[in-house]
């Protein structure tokens, strides 16, 4: 396994970040610019940016954004949310994005990977996967997590994957903001599942919980945001307690 990535997530509304639990009772974060600025200088691996807000005029403050931020800030972005076509993914490539994020549009046109991965490289594609538990399984849900899509989700990242995602974004609706740690199960069951990265989202609550998603889960790379945006912890914190703790960073 290649060194684990430390990714902050910044989720986008009307030209704030904001954060939620469970996708829900959003509250202001700060402004996106200053806080990719200080998560870059505070060592982080990549950065990703998802419009939660994912409408027109949403979408053109999000490219804007992203357009002062790549100006700065010199370490991968993947930016998502509301991407529907390959279009839109050559817009936000433009505008200073490394990498494109999809979720719902995948799940309603599979075919949108493989055309996408055919224009731009399977390294620009990601798939984020939101994952709500049934059972011993998990369900893919749909827009913005409120719509079940009828998937399994460790087979949706397979076929996702077949057909040219380079990287899967797992997100655990059940654990996301609440700082309880990752769902390791699901990590695990879709990182054993699938031959490409997959980062661990939903949960983060602290670096011992992060050296789990890696070291149990199998996760490639970690995302954060509460315990970040609130101050709990730095990111030069974090990694040198998953160095402590076995877990090789970059």
């Amino acid at each position: 396994m290649s060194a684990a990535r430390v990714i902050p997530c910044l989720d986008i509304d009307a030209g704030r970040v904001v954060k939620g639990v469970r996708f829900r009772n959003l509250r202001d974060a700060g402004d996106p610019v200053e806080r990719a600025r200080a998560y870059a200088l505070g060592g982080a691996d990549e950065l990703v940016f998802l419009d939660v807000g994912a409408t027109v005029r949403s979408r053109k403050i999000l490219i804007e954004v992203v357009e002062r931020v790549s100006a700065e800030v010199f370490i991968p972005l993947t930016v998502g949310g509301g991407i529907q076509t390959v279009g839109d993914f050559r817009e936000i490539l433009r505008a200073g994005a490394d990498k494109v994020s999809m979720a719902t549009a995948a799940v309603l046109n599979p075919g949108l990977i493989a055309d996408a991965a055919a224009a731009f490289g399977s390294q620009c594609v990601v798939l984020s996967v939101d994952a709500l538990r049934a059972g011993a399984s998990w369900e893919v849900m749909t827009h913005g997590g409120r719509r079940p899509a009828g998937l399994s989700a460790v087979d949706w990242a397979c076929r996702a994957a077949a057909l040219g995602a380079g990287e899967i974004l797992l997100n655990s609706i059940d654990r996301d903001g609440t700082g309880r740690g990752y769902d390791l199960e699901l990590i695990r069951a879709v990182s054993e599942a699938v031959d490409v990265p997959v980062i661990a989202s939903g949960g983060a609550g602290g670096p011992d919980q992060m050296a789990e998603a890696v070291l149990v889960g199998r996760a490639d790379a970690v995302l954060a945001a509460s315990i970040l945006h609130d101050g709990l912890w730095t990111i030069s914190d974090i990694k040198a307690r998953l160095r402590a703790g076995g877990v090789e960073v970059r």
